[in-house]
């Protein structure tokens, strides 16, 4: 009891104790920077000022907000403004380097008129008539960024659109910023074996599980694929496991789309021979996880997409291409063939086993890129688009303070270009799925519509109204 008394007591006696040092503290601080101000002004005095002028402001911290606007204001009056018209990064201000160059990036729109504002840069998906920054100032470049499916956006993939824009980094090689091998991390993920399961394992596995596996919940697009495996499986047996064409269930646990990079979801795939690697659009250089995946697991792709697939592959025998085939009577013919004779599957993954990588083209392409995918080491491809018109813009400005005109880019119709989608004949509709099938055709073609319309607004360079655009293409 005496010593619970005394800890009460001892109590106030802390807290008085440590009050007064605190207020001796505090008067010491205060007293301290009186004496430090009063030496900078003695110094100045020294130095020969006659006259003390007020205490400098930098002595004392800004607000924060204050210190901020101030920080974006020096920033914003001594460096190149890339002004994201789309807004992609969310960031309403930074300043970022770029190798010996910096630039001030935001998606701010109220710098569209201050006199360092450079560039507009332009996410494709969220392109559209709306509010387009016009007039267009003959100092304001346009630049692209548009790793998506065609479809997205089909106004895009015209002459007369995609040449609006100076610079570009889309899937086409050539493109200012290719973005081909988007979806692959590197040469190591193509030559590791960690989950390939051995061709006796498969044989085995065949028991229970078909040659095929087909997995895509994004059904009836543009390349009609649906329509290719729905006939396909007329003549060869085919596990479906996504939302088109299901006919076998995942795990539950892999059921959510964002699971298709999990491990579990590898391991269940890598048990099949071939995989029907089929995109959803077909065009030049838009190569996805589709074909990438399978040559990771070491499962063949059967692939179905760009026409100019044969020079990313990474050996001359990696894949079977559906476009060598007439009709999917005579793949599944080919695939059955295969499936029986081990040695002539081999040598579709002989390259896997051995562990080489013959195409240079891709070689070159991965070693090159100034990018990288998954990487915490390397830039994103969204930095490396952000910096490759930084530099092009202080390229020009240096060029401008040598008193030599600037040098004048200008987005080609290759950059970012489809051919009109096509359907397959040799099956007829399914009901459920025609009227998505029958779309793409008409919204592709209306689309060249709405870019020559656009070309036309755009030209004259002033701003115009979603009802003087339609009136435009609805016109004739």
């Amino acid at each position: 009891m005496v010593w619970i008394q005394r800890r009460k007591l001892l109590a106030p006696c802390l807290c008085i104790t440590a009050s007064v040092f605190l207020l001796i503290t505090l008067q010491v601080v205060v007293e301290l920077g009186r004496f430090e101000r009063k030496k900078f002004k003695n110094s100045n005095v020294r130095d020969g000022q006659a006259k003390l002028e007020e205490e400098p402001t930098h002595l004392y911290p800004l607000p924060e907000n204050e210190a901020l606007n101030l920080k974006k204001k020096l920033e914003t009056d001594n460096y190149p403004i890339m002004l994201w018209w789309s807004p992609l990064t969310g960031e309403t201000g930074r300043l970022g380097q770029c190798g010996a160059d910096a630039c001030f990036f935001t998606i701010d729109r109220t710098y569209l008129h201050h006199r360092m504002t450079k560039a507009l840069l332009f996410y494709g998906t969220d392109f559209n008539i709306d509010s387009l920054p016009l007039p267009r100032k003959a100092h304001h470049d346009w630049a692209l960024f548009h790793e998506e499916s065609p479809k997205n956006n089909y106004k895009l993939f015209h002459k007369p659109v995609i040449t609006l824009f100076n610079y570009t980094a889309t899937f086409s090689r050539h493109s200012h910023l290719p973005l081909t091998t988007q979806y692959l991390e590197g040469i190591e993920v193509l030559k590791s074996l960690r989950y390939l399961v051995p061709l006796r394992s498969k044989n085995s596995l065949r028991r229970r599980l078909a040659p095929l596996v087909y997995v895509q919940s994004d059904c009836d697009p543009p390349s009609d694929r649906d329509s290719y495996v729905r006939e396909l499986m007329t003549y060869i047996e085919v596990d479906s496991y996504g939302e088109c064409l299901r006919n076998k269930d995942l795990p539950p646990q892999l059921k959510n789309p964002g699971s298709m990079d999990a491990d579990g979801f590898y391991k269940i795939i890598a048990q099949y021979k071939f995989i029907l690697a089929f995109e959803n659009a077909v065009c030049d250089d838009y190569i996805t996880e589709k074909l990438w995946r399978p040559l990771k697991l070491g499962v063949v792709p059967v692939y179905y997409g760009s026409p100019s697939i044969a020079d990313w592959l990474p050996s001359n025998r990696s894949a079977i291409l559906v476009s060598e085939f007439a009709h999917p009577r005579e793949l599944a013919s080919y695939i059955r063939q295969l499936d029986h004779d081990d040695r002539l599957y081999e040598a579709y993954i002989e390259w896997k086993l051995k562990g080489e990588v013959s195409n240079q083209r891709l070689l070159t392409a991965l070693k090159e890129r100034k990018w990288g995918v998954q990487d915490v080491h390397q830039d994103n491809y969204i930095d490396a688009f952000e910096c490759m018109v930084c530099s092009k813009v202080w390229d020009n400005i240096r060029l401008q303070e040598k008193g030599l005109p600037p040098k004048s880019w200008k987005a080609e119709v290759t950059h970012l270009s489809c051919p009109e989608p096509t359907v397959f004949a040799f099956s007829p509709l399914a009901p459920r799925w025609s009227s998505l099938r029958k779309m793409w055709i008409p919204s592709f073609q209306q689309s060249m519509k709405e870019a020559q319309a656009l070309r036309w607004l755009v030209d004259r360079n002033k701003n115009f109204s979603a009802q003087d655009f339609w009136a435009l293409v609805f016109k004739d």
